[in-house]
């Protein structure tokens, strides 16, 4: 016999809501590793926008990435309420990733009707890395989802090679 769950019994997940460009987002805890200091990113030649740098995490190195350019917004200015939110991605290999936050906000917990589908426009960010929309006050946080806004396949610099000089092209001479 098949037990039945009242709507006040629905399992509630957690979410970690963070600020990014004035908006609010939230990501699974179960995902979240650790929320750290923003400190000296070191820079990495050749990478996408996104990636601002990486970070030494106990001897790992882990990227950052700034999904205010990522989803094409302008990079974040780093403020003194600034953090990295380390979050593990899904892949064939799980990989911890840093992503910059204006600030942290608070622990939500949310149950599966609270999420409603994200719109199809309007969102700086394309639907395709949202789980879901909640409201949390008088805004909505837009739920993330990591495994998709953070493939490292979508973070990777094109094969493109990268012309010699870098500069300019050579003018003739006259």
């Amino acid at each position: 016999m098949a037990m039945k769950t009242s709507p006040n019994v629905a399992a509630r997940t957690q979410y970690l809501s963070f600020a990014i460009a004035a908006e609010e987002y939230a990501v699974d805890i179960l995902r979240v590793r650790e929320i750290i200091e923003y400190d000296t990113l070191t820079r990495v030649p050749a990478m996408p926008p996104a990636v601002r740098g990486v970070i030494n995490l106990r001897g790992r190195v882990v990227p950052v990435v700034d999904l205010a350019a990522r989803f094409g917004m302008p990079p974040l200015p780093i403020t003194r309420r600034s953090c990295i939110v380390l979050v593990e991605v899904a892949g064939d290999t799980p990989l911890v990733v840093g992503i910059i936050t204006d600030a942290v906000s608070q622990v939500l917990e949310l149950a599966p009707d609270d999420l409603e589908p994200p719109p199809a426009f309007g969102t700086a960010i394309g639907a395709e890395f949202l789980d879901g929309m909640s409201e949390a006050g008088k805004k909505f946080v837009m739920v993330l989802n990591v495994d998709r806004a953070l493939a490292a396949a979508a973070l990777q610099v094109p094969s493109e090679p990268i012309a010699a000089g870098g500069g300019a092209p050579e003018e003739e001479p006259a």
